[in-house]
């Protein structure tokens, strides 16, 4: 039972860290488009528009995916510990 208690709160903890750095760095990338429009206007696109279609860009590249590490590294580490603890 208390493993199960642990495997939530990890969970949830973990959670709150992967919408934390994936707002941050959505943020980032966010606020550096902004700044490239405003160094270079693209005629007959809007600054939200730009904007828009770099984040459609952005959401489908590799960053966000990577995130999810913030699940995979930390379970993965804790279930080889528990392995090499119990087998040893």
């Amino acid at each position: 039972m208390a493993f199960v208690r642990l495997l939530v709160f990890a969970l949830v903890g973990l959670t709150v860290v992967y919408w934390s750095l994936s707002l941050y760095s959505a943020s980032l990338r966010r606020e550096r488009l902004e700044d490239d429009y405003d160094a270079n206007p693209v005629p007959g696109q809007t600054r939200e528009a730009y904007v828009a279609a770099g984040m459609a860009t952005y959401r489908k590249g590799l960053r966000p995916k990577l995130l999810l590490g913030v699940y995979v590294v930390p379970i993965v580490v804790v279930s080889v510990i528990i392995y090499v603890v119990n087998n040893n």
